[in-house]
């Protein structure tokens, strides 16, 4: 079989509001020029993380002036977030999209790239044997840090919280923090919390991570079993709750229902970091960094869908790290021969001509779920 011809990749400006992140590094693009393959970047797409123009330039990059001729030149277009209205009549048959698509939570672009027979690889369902999401652990690591300095600061009483400090003082009792979640997201957050010396509390289903984190944590951080007495008598003592739920490719579940909401301590908070899944808590939904907050049955809700944005020179870094391999083994071998070597990107593969090649994402999305590798053919 004749070699793919590299892809050219293309890296438009990100335009979710408040959306600072930008897909590649000035490194990237040095280690992509590398493998052969010719990078075009928006002008400006990495102002909002602090990298201008021409560290992109001075590693070869191509700048392109609009986002029109990025996404036509491009035959792979690497972003951050799932493409906004405005980009869905970019897509195309022989196009390929890499990125964080989310579609259980955002089934219209699901219906876009479907529609256009775009081939979609989510970063998100990229899954290891192990289970392990290599290409979502930075952002959640990213979002657990982050989970836990908002959940404080909207604590404050002038910020509509309990006017509750986490760490307490002494002779004074600190805050209570329910983490819902032992994965990436959790772990970080809890970690955070105790480390500000808030009580903490972890919950998950498997046993397994709680060992770990224990053994971890030493004392530090109370890992319970998750189930539903435990999450109600938790959540209603709580002052901060951190919803850190993942269904891979699927929609969160709902553990926090609109009754133990109303059982909460007016003034508590919530934030809902599944909220780009839909939401693990009945309450929620998806705010912005310029409106963050809400108020529900006297709880404060955030629910902002990209907390990683609002650090985006410490979340490009950290994601380009993780994407940039498998960006390059896409870019300088094609989708068929890169998804042949590495099965953790064949299950990335979310959509392929007109048809949902994931099987969790079909399940979420209600549509049959179709075989991969037939329908990729020389892609």
């Amino acid at each position: 079989m004749t070699p793919a011809a590299p892809l050219v990749v293309g890296v438009p400006t990100e335009i979710k509001p408040d959306e600072g992140r930008v897909a590649i590094t000035p490194d990237g693009v040095r280690e992509l020029h590398g493998h052969g393959v010719h990078v075009l970047v928006q002008a400006g797409a990495g102002d909002g993380a602090s990298i201008p123009d021409a560290e992109y330039v001075a590693v070869g990059a191509e700048i392109v002036a609009d986002a029109a001729e990025v996404w036509e030149r491009a035959g792979l277009v690497c972003k951050v977030k799932e493409p906004r209205e405005s980009e869905l009549g970019y897509l195309r048959a022989d196009l390929v999209l890499f990125t964080y698509l989310h579609l259980a939570a955002y089934p219209g672009v699901a219906d876009a790239l479907l529609a256009a027979g775009t081939t979609g690889i989510a970063y998100e369902t990229v899954q290891t044997d192990d289970g392990a999401l290599p290409l979502l652990a930075p952002m959640s690591e990213v979002a657990g840090r982050m989970s836990v300095q908002v959940g404080a600061h909207f604590l404050e009483r002038h910020n509509g919280g309990r006017g509750v400090l986490l760490g307490g003082a002494p002779g004074v009792r600190p805050a209570s923090v329910v983490v819902l979640g032992a994965g990436n997201v959790g772990w970080n957050a809890a970690w955070m919390a105790a480390g500000l010396e808030a009580e903490v509390d972890l919950l998950d289903r498997n046993i397994d991570r709680l060992r770990y984190v224990d053994q971890i944590q030493m004392g530090r951080v109370t890992t319970l079993a998750s189930n539903r007495g435990q999450v109600e008598r938790v959540v209603t003592q709580a002052d901060l709750v951190i919803g850190a739920v993942l269904v891979a490719g699927g929609r969160a579940p709902v553990v926090v229902d609109e009754d133990l909401v109303r059982a909460m301590k007016p003034g508590a908070v919530i934030v809902d970091i599944a909220i780009d899944q839909g939401g693990c808590v009945a309450t929620s939904h998806e705010t912005s960094h310029r409106d963050p907050v809400f108020e529900k049955h006297g709880v404060i809700h955030y629910a902002v869908g990209n907390m990683p944005g609002a650090v985006p020179h410490t979340s490009t870094y950290a994601l380009t790290n993780v994407t940039l391999p498998y960006l390059a083994e896409l870019a300088a071998h094609g989708v068929r021969s890169a998804v042949e070597r590495d099965p953790a990107l064949a299950l990335g593969v979310n959509t392929v001509g007109g048809h949902v090649v994931n099987e969790p994402v079909a399940q979420a999305l209600g549509r049959p779920h179709e075989p991969l590798l037939p329908l990729l053919g020389a892609r």
